[in-house]
């Protein structure tokens, strides 16, 4: 679509929708003035142009104000989940644990928030979460259970009554009260001011205590380690009790995926931590993924505290602000701040943001769902996603015993049955350049080529120059295969130099025109990459070590009386070491093959002497 197909657009505030020829939504937006907004995105790169090239049509909604259009837009994509936009993984209705309007209320778990009187919790960020609270809060406070939504009388109390989990409103036994006392009590602790049930219920547990009321002391202390278990020590983080209530944010990305970090603080201490993953943030900004994330939650949220924390500068802050006052109805701050103990609260939630997003994608990668792949096929502008990768790394020691590893992923995992070694031939001094080329040419010109499929994508160990000799080899093989280097140097992604008719001239990317890659540590394409990096590291240091033992106990085997190679060979693979030998008993060494008790001895005899 170009910039002189766009219909007549308005100046006012308002929602834009860009849909493909065939009418499929793939990006929402909002702005306070449309029409500049939306020249914005014919000027812009990146995934500007990528939106202005798929889309075919263009549609706006004027709204009165900025902040009715940051509504509709979260609506719009929660209904259509465009391409182009920010995204939670996994859409879904958040789960809100919900008090009843009764006489006697009921709490219950619900995905819906209506406008019934009731007073909603949330949302939890999954079902875990909300009913591990709500079992804590069931056993710990004495709010009916099983009488039914509506209230229902019964003839007899149930077993929750007898496990003095209930007071039994359902067939008279609490008076209004009576009950309305353990309702406050839950609601206190679910807004946060555990302190001051637990306060409560420890003057309660002292008074039954001093009058001698043992068993009910014991209830109560009970009630009071539910509530520290749920709301307490072990789950909080005790920050600054002169902190006011607060949210504060943290953000990391990777590729296309996001983690945005919410804890909830409230009167100094750490409440409550809500993650969320996010997928579409490619080269998006930090703040486009917070204000996915808040767009999200505070457009649900029963309770957002006066102060919101955020790490980094939004451009339409009051938008925001106005946004989650009137959801609040009071006023909420939201603020970027500078110094001080808030910058540390940020930066603590921006270090597990980091931590979190590192799992979700170990996750992803170990149900087989590797992101690396799609990742590197964007960031290397392949054709293809590339499934099948082969990693090559050399070895040596002051020029001796040269070799070369070659490990195999196929769809991010490590296929060992197809790993190969190689030792280099014709050198007799550290060359990476020739052992490199030499390697390369041996896997696509003998047997191999012929026994293993054809990669997607080779990773060289190294720099530009083993990354070139790569290329001399597939070129003398007459093999076009994508090639990239990782230099230990920085993590960088090295593309080859010399283009020739290579695998990217035929894709139109400028990529190879930067000929190095720099990536965040957490981008999917640079853990698959370090991951392949490493395999093949490790198994050619191996090798390495193993042929370097090996030439050592043999030149100590020379020297025994009557050795032969067969019986060298033997003996280096039933023993491992040289003190494994020393150490062996008679009756071990004889039962090597082709040893047996005579030659068992001469051997014993022969590490005795030089030992």
């Amino acid at each position: 679509m170009t910039f002189e197909e766009v219909p007549v657009l308005p100046t006012q505030s308002g929602v834009y929708i860009f849909r493909t020829p065939a009418g499929r939504v793939i990006y929402v937006g909002k702005a306070n003035n449309i029409k500049t907004r939306i020249g914005q995105h014919f000027k812009s790169a990146g995934k500007s142009s990528r939106i202005t090239r798929d889309a075919g049509s263009l549609e706006t909604i004027v709204t009165t104000n900025e902040v009715e259009a940051l509504v509709l837009e979260a609506n719009l994509i929660k209904q259509h989940r465009p391409r182009y936009n920010v995204l939670l993984k996994d859409d879904k209705h958040y789960p809100f644990l919900k008090l009843t309007k009764e006489l006697y209320p009921m709490l219950v778990v619900t995905r819906k928030v209506i406008k019934d009187g009731g007073k909603y919790y949330g949302p939890y960020p999954d079902s875990r979460a909300v009913w591990r609270a709500k079992n804590l809060i069931d056993t710990t406070f004495p709010l009916r259970k099983n009488s039914g939504i509506p209230f229902q009388t019964k003839k007899r109390p149930c077993l929750n009554f007898h496990m003095k989990r209930c007071l039994a409103p359902c067939v008279g036994y609490a008076t209004p009260e009576d009950y309305a006392e353990a309702v406050a009590d839950v609601t206190g602790v679910l807004e946060g001011k555990a302190n001051d049930v637990l306060e409560k219920l420890r003057d309660a547990m002292r008074e039954a205590a001093q009058n001698r009321e043992f068993e009910l002391a014991a209830g109560i202390r009970d009630r009071v380690q539910a509530v520290e278990k749920l709301f307490g020590s072990d789950q909080q983080v005790a920050l600054n009790t002169g902190l006011e209530d607060m949210d504060f944010l943290g953000v990391a990305q990777a590729g296309e995926f996001a983690m945005v970090q919410h804890f909830q603080m409230r009167a100094g201490r750490v409440i409550g931590r809500d993650k969320r993953f996010l997928t579409g943030a490619e080269e998006s900004s930090s703040e486009e993924i917070l204000k996915a994330f808040m767009q999200d939650y505070y457009g649900v949220a029963m309770q957002i505290p006066p102060l919101v924390l955020v790490p980094v500068e939004f451009e339409d802050a009051a938008v925001w602000q106005e946004f989650m006052s009137t959801r609040a109805n009071r006023k909420v701050e939201l603020r970027h701040p500078q110094r001080g103990e808030k910058v540390d609260l940020l930066e603590m939630a921006t270090r597990n943001a980091l931590t979190g997003l590192e799992s979700e994608l170990a996750l992803l990668e170990k149900r087989g769902e590797n992101p690396g792949l799609e990742a590197l096929k964007e960031v290397l502008a392949l054709p293809e996603r590339p499934w099948r990768i082969e990693g090559y790394d050399n070895s040596n020691l002051f020029g001796t015993h040269i070799v070369s590893g070659m490990v195999v992923f196929e769809g991010g995992r490590a296929r060992k049955g197809e790993y190969r070694r190689f030792k280099v031939k014709g050198l007799d001094h550290p060359d990476d350049y020739a052992s490199m080329r030499q390697t390369v040419l041996r896997r696509f010109t003998g047997s191999l080529s012929e026994k293993l499929p054809m990669p997607d994508l080779l990773m060289i160990d190294g720099g530009r120059g083993q990354v070139n000799a790569a290329l001399d080899a597939l070129r003398e093989a007459g093999v076009q295969v994508p090639v990239v280097g990782l230099a230990k140097r920085e993590e960088t992604l090295i593309l080859p130099s010399m283009y020739g008719a290579q695998w990217w001239l035929t894709t139109g990317s400028e990529i190879g025109k930067n000929r190095e890659v720099r990536l965040l540590e957490t981008h999917p394409a640079l853990r698959m990459m370090i991951a392949v990096r490493d395999e093949v590291h490790h198994y050619a240091i191996t090798y390495h070590r193993k042929l370097r033992a090996e030439a050592m106990m043999k030149s100590v085997f020379d020297d025994v009386p009557g050795i032969g190679d067969k019986r060298k060979e033997a003996l280096l693979e039933h023993f491992t070491s040289l003190e494994e030998i020393r150490a062996a008993s008679l009756e071990q060494i004889a039962g090597v093959p082709g040893i047996g008790g005579n030659f068992a001895k001469v051997i014993k005899a022969h590490f005795a002497l030089n030992s």
